[in-house]
């Protein structure tokens, strides 16, 4: 069966919150975790705090990147891990490197499987079936020549991460234009997917629009 979890930021990770969902505990898994999109942002301070936490934690992880991977490469790390985990950055570069490495195609050949895919922010825009709503920030990273939005499809919904009550109007103005749902999260949310079963967990109302 298939188990995807995209949060919004990393909190909900290293929270405990996770285990009821994974076939073993985190902390006894091994993850590949993938920083690619950390590689277009100005600040990394973030998911050099994440690794702290994550070190602290002792979580069993190797710090990855897909850039420039070949899919044989990617094969073989994979084959080895029981959570592929995606960090959060610039979703534009991280699609791109996505696209070039052939990574959804490994992944979608690995999920069913039993590997566990956990997106953060970016990681959880390219799991959808578009990364269009990262297009919407006003101060948004470097598309990276990126024109296409189509992502990879692991999940039937599209995302809108980082919620605040804030940009509430300006997503109502939107969505008017999707053709697929939109799932809304805030930092202390996560979606859980497990086979075509979908579960939003963490603090705070569910807002599907």
């Amino acid at each position: 069966m298939k188990t995807l979890i995209l949060t919004s930021s990393g909190k909900l990770i290293t929270s405990n919150k996770l285990d009821y969902f994974l076939p073993k505990p985190i902390s006894e898994s091994k993850i590949l975790y993938v920083t690619t999109a950390s590689n277009k942002i100005p600040d990394t301070s973030i998911i050099e705090k994440q690794k702290q936490i994550m070190s602290k934690l002792n979580y069993i992880y190797t710090e990855y990147d897909i850039t420039n991977k070949s899919k044989e490469e990617l094969k073989k790390v994979l084959s080895e891990q029981d959570i592929v985990y995606v960090e959060g950055g610039n979703t534009f570069y991280l699609l791109k490197s996505v696209r070039e490495s052939g990574f959804d195609e490994i992944l979608k050949e690995f999920i069913p499987k039993g590997l566990v895919y956990i997106g953060t922010s970016a990681g959880s825009y390219i799991a959808s079936p578009s990364i269009i709503t990262a297009s919407w920030a006003k101060d948004g990273f470097d598309r990276c020549g990126v024109t296409d939005f189509k992502a990879m499809g692991l999940v039937p919904f599209l995302m809108q991460v980082h919620y605040v009550t804030g940009i509430k109007k300006m997503l109502e103005g939107k969505v008017k234009d999707l053709d697929l749902p939109l799932h809304v999260l805030n930092d202390d949310q996560a979606i859980v997917v497990k086979g075509e079963t979908i579960q939003l967990i963490g603090g705070g109302e569910e807002i599907i629009m």
